[in-house]
């Protein structure tokens, strides 16, 4: 059961017809506004509601999965009423709530609605926002955690008539105590603990990585070369990632993100995708072994001193893309930030967390680098193709 917590209260009292939802992690933002737009269509005939984010994956893994769970909890949902294909659910008023993702062009430019809720706003651009705006007849909602100014900033707040709200996580009594405490452990970093812990506004230039692009898809014509692989197990994930070479850059797409995943599991993986060398964390010799011991080719990336920023720089190097299904990849890219010390000061070490997908991409691109050119190639006698080397 979803409970109507202080956030929802909160949301209840804005009346303006654009309403600016900022927050930090785990508010309660957007399951708010779902509680508030299912009883919307709950109350009113035939009205048409869209949900929409950047993309239909971001979607089906978070606000269309929040409103499934939230309609059947409450045991409001019936299967005949919910379109799958069409992302879209008929209620018995005859209103409807659909789904769809700004890359859907035609939808953004095509038919009317009466209310809009646009989920992470911040990660779509200002004229898919106008579209959808002179399309919509009632009330627009919008959430975002304010991870960097964008154009709600610049052009909306303070030039127009609108609500705009903060919540934290203090506004959802409901939050799991644990959840609490390793939200508030992360106070040290001032840099988060201002945009997910306090919700306001973030420093951008804290972030390690910027300009990559999301793309639909793998390009055709693009080469597999590497895979990276960063170690989890109970409380950090596993996560593989796939490195593709296309154009005079590289395109990463996620393949795994799970906890509790055995050596075993993992290789059952491995064996199911294109062949490509495996560079995992060398921390981990033991690991590296026994997947080495199940056929996959594996080597264990490099450490040592100044490995880690090295690293970095080897990729803020590069010309990245990621495909739009890599959600938890394009997260952690997002919010992949320098550590600040006591006074707030940026410094130069990366943050020891939403660094799993970041971890496994720069093992992969660790084979790459000149120094490590021979290694690569003792493994299993295959020469791997290195854009500008040899």
């Amino acid at each position: 059961m979803f409970s109507r917590v202080t956030a929802t209260k909160k949301l209840q009292t804005l009346q303006k017809r654009i309403r600016g939802v900022a927050g930090g992690t785990s508010a309660s933002k957007t399951i708010s506004i779902l509680l508030i737009l299912i009883d919307y269509c709950q109350r009113n005939e035939k009205k048409v509601v869209s949900v929409v984010s950047e993309s239909m994956p971001h979607l089906r893994k978070g606000s269309m999965r929040d409103f499934l769970n939230i309609m059947q909890s409450h045991n409001y949902f019936n299967d005949n009423k919910w379109n799958k294909t069409e992302s879209v659910y008929t209620f018995e008023t005859g209103s409807i709530l659909e789904f769809f993702g700004v890359e859907s062009w035609e939808k953004v430019k095509g038919a009317r609605r009466d209310v809009l809720f646009i989920n992470e706003a911040n990660h779509i651009d200002q004229n898919s926002f106008t579209q959808m705006e002179v399309r919509t007849k009632e009330v627009i909602w919008l959430d975002w955690n304010p991870e960097n100014e964008f154009w709600w900033y610049t052009d909306i707040l303070g030039k127009r008539d609108v609500d705009f709200i903060t919540l934290t996580y203090k506004d959802n009594e409901v939050l799991d105590q644990r959840i609490i405490d390793t939200i508030e452990s992360r106070r040290w970093n001032k840099n988060w603990w201002l945009v997910y812990g306090l919700g306001q506004l973030g420093e951008v230039e804290s972030r390690i990585f910027t300009g990559w692009e999301i793309v639909d898809n793998i390009p055709h014509e693009a080469r597999l070369e590497r895979y990276g692989l960063d170690f989890g197990y109970t409380n950090d994930p596993t996560a593989l990632v796939a490195i593709h070479y296309f154009n005079g850059g590289y395109v990463l797409d996620e393949v795994l993100y799970r906890l509790r995943m055995a050596n075993r599991e993992i290789t059952d993986i491995i064996k199911t995708l294109p062949y490509a060398l495996v560079v995992a964390d060398s921390a981990e010799p033991k690991s590296i072994d026994e997947i080495k011991s199940y056929g996959v080719s594996i080597v264990g990336s490099t450490k040592g001193q100044g490995s880690v920023l090295q690293g970095v720089q080897y990729v803020q190097d590069q010309r990245i893309s990621v495909t739009k299904q890599s959600l938890n990849l394009i997260k952690e890219y997002r919010n992949y930030l320098w550590q600040t010390d006591k006074e707030g000061k940026i410094i130069n070490e990366p943050q020891e967390f939403m660094n799993h997908c970041m971890d496994a991409i720069r093992y992969g691109f660790d084979k790459f680098q000149r120094g490590n050119y021979v290694q690569d190639i003792d493994v299993g006698g295959v020469k791997p193709f290195l854009p500008g080397i040899g």
